[in-house]
Formats: structure tokens, sequence, C-alpha cells
């Protein structure tokens, strides 16, 4: 059990669907790199559960958790930037504001990415996304191509990512990967104020948010 002197950063949920998210990304690339499109397709609906619900987790969430916490504006970035190019980095309770803004890239890649396979088919029609049925062939072909852009720009997006990660472990001795597992930091790593109900986990709003997950999913599965 934690200390006294660590508290909850990122809850449970969060810190499942971040884990979630990485291994199916990499499955999903191997299992179409392989051509065993029955699981990747599997694969991809479970990647849409979890998308949707981040979404209404970023709504409905602990505080580190909802949009309403990101510093996003330009005022907080250059702010943040100054800081760091100044050698005086602070933990953030939460996502920093640079790394709010790669969040953001990485969960519109993966939307565009998961939304484009639904309506994908393959150049010999052979395989398509659940909902391929709706759009045309040319259509779906044209999801399928931005499908593959979108993959790339998302590796591109996971390798700024961990370039991020290693320049904080690195430079700042800012171990950003540990608290991702654990969901705890060091209460003296923040200037006060945060307590260990601003990251709680609360079940009757992580019941809503899978709720709308499995909905999402039932209703892609039924809707082609």
């Amino acid at each position: 059990m934690a200390g006294p002197n660590r508290i909850l950063v990122w809850d449970g949920a969060l810190r499942l669907f971040h884990w979630s998210t990485v291994f199916l990304v990499a499955a999903m690339w191997w299992t179409a790199e392989n051509g065993i499109m029955d699981w990747h397709k599997r694969m991809g609906m479970i990647l849409l559960g979890l998308i949707s619900f981040r979404l209404v987790w970023g709504l409905l969430g602990p505080r580190t958790a909802r949009f309403t916490s990101w510093k996003i504006g330009p005022g907080a970035i250059l702010g943040y930037l100054k800081g760091l190019t100044g050698g005086a980095h602070k933990p953030s309770f939460g996502h920093n504001p640079v790394g709010t803004l790669s969040v953001i890239a990485m969960l519109l890649a993966l939307c565009v990415q998961v939304g484009t396979g639904l309506f994908s088919v393959d150049v010999d029609g052979l395989e398509s996304g659940p909902l391929a049925s709706l759009v045309s062939f040319e259509a779906g072909r044209q999801a399928a191509e931005i499908h593959e852009t979108a993959f790339n720009l998302l590796v591109i997006l996971i390798g700024l990512h961990i370039v991020a990660i290693v320049t904080y472990l690195v430079f700042f001795k800012d171990n950003l990967v540990r608290p991702m597992v654990t969901g705890r930091r060091a209460s003296e790593d923040f200037e006060g104020g945060e307590t260990l109900a601003d990251s709680k986990l609360s079940w009757p709003r992580l019941a809503i948010a899978l709720a709308v997950a499995v909905a999402v999913m039932w209703a892609v599965f039924n809707g082609g």
C-alpha cells in the first residue's frame, strides 16, 4: 500500500485505458501485417469501445482525466516551455500543457484510425470494416487509404511521445512511466492543494462510461 507521502494522480480506469490502447495498437499492426484480419477487426472493435470510454471519461472521470483540466492556451504552453528551457521543471498534477497537446493529437489520430477502419474496403473487396456496407466501394477504398496514412501519423506521434518520456527522465529526472503504472506520485512533487479525492475513481460514473462504450460497440456491430 502506498505511503502517506504519495498521492493518487491517475485513476485505475485511465491507466487501464492507456495500457490497453498501447497493447491493441501494437497487436493490430501485427495482425494487419500478417493478414490476420478477423482478429484485426475484433481488436478494432475493442479499441472503438476504449476510445468511446475515454471520451465519456473525459467528461465524467476524476480531475486528471477530465478535458476541463487540460491547460492548452498559448499562455500556458509558452510559460511551460519557458520554464523548461530555463531548467525550472515542476511535475504537473496530471498532464502538463505540452503533454496535453500530445494526448489530444494521439486521441484524434486514434479516432481517425478507428473511424476509417469501420468503413474500409480492401482492393479486392474481400475484407471490409463492419460499416463498409453503408458506403460505396470507392468511399470504402478512400477510407482504407486514410486508414493507412493515419496509422503512419500515429506511429510518428507515438515516437515523439516516447522521445519526450526519455527526455524528461534523462534531463529532468522525472519518471513519467511509473505514475502511469502505479497511479501515484510523491506529494512533495506538487505545490499543494491536491488530494487523494482529486483523482479517486467514482464507480457510478465508471458504470455510465462503460455502458456508453458497450452501447457504441453494439451499435456498430449491428449496424453493418
